[in-house]
């Protein structure tokens, strides 16, 4: 009996597949060791200067003896996920589905402790990876009243470091007065708005 099967040309069967024949011969290649000290290079210095395109940070980089170009910075930039922060069209404009939150300490005057407290998270870059810091903030001594350090960013971080807040240092005194009924002794007790997720949904709990 004849053996009637054939092997197609890697060719052929890429243009049958709909691929590129590039994409077939192409290998991955690991990232090289210099590749991975400018990432991390450009990861800090933008977080210090999040406004930085491919160009600045090309400059930047060259100040500190790096030779890289524009177009691999750019492609670095890619890689990571990292994107200049500036103004862009429309970024005033509402969604009217989001619920506007009143700005609390208006006309209020910060000028002792204890007297108005602040909820803030961000993150902090490690080896691999990131963690986030959630920290609870007296404003009239920028003093770190309580912290909390997660993997994940989740509303019972923030909860937790403000429980811990309260139970070392008691309630903030709030001298704040609404035309809305608002409690003094709520979420909001010292953040000038809700910005956590922690606050939809937990707010009546802490209050």
């Amino acid at each position: 009996m004849i053996d009637r099967t054939y092997a197609l040309p890697v060719s052929r069967l890429a243009k049958l597949v709909g691929i590129a024949r590039s994409s077939v011969y192409y290998r991955a290649q690991p990232i090289s060791e210099m590749d991975l000290k400018l990432m991390r290079r450009i990861d800090e210095l933008h977080l210090e200067f999040p406004f930085a395109g491919a160009r600045m940070l090309a400059r930047l980089l060259h100040r500190e003896g790096h030779e890289v170009g524009r177009r691999h910075m750019g492609t670095l930039m890619r890689r990571m996920g990292v994107k200049a922060l500036y103004c862009k069209p429309n970024t005033s404009r509402r969604n009217i589905q989001h619920k506007v939150w009143p700005y609390l300490l208006r006309g209020m005057k910060i000028e002792r402790a204890n007297h108005v407290w602040a909820l803030d998270t961000t993150y902090i870059p490690m080896a691999r990876g990131f963690v986030y810091l959630t920290a609870v903030v007296d404003w009239a001594r920028r003093k770190i009243l309580a912290h909390q350090v997660a993997i994940t960013l989740e509303a019972m971080h923030a909860v937790e470091a403000l429980e811990e807040a309260f139970a070392r240092y008691g309630q903030p005194d709030c001298e704040y007065r609404s035309r809305q009924p608002v409690h003094c002794r709520s979420l909001h007790r010292g953040s000038t708005r809700p910005q956590h997720p922690a606050i939809h949904g937990r707010q009546g709990q802490l209050a």
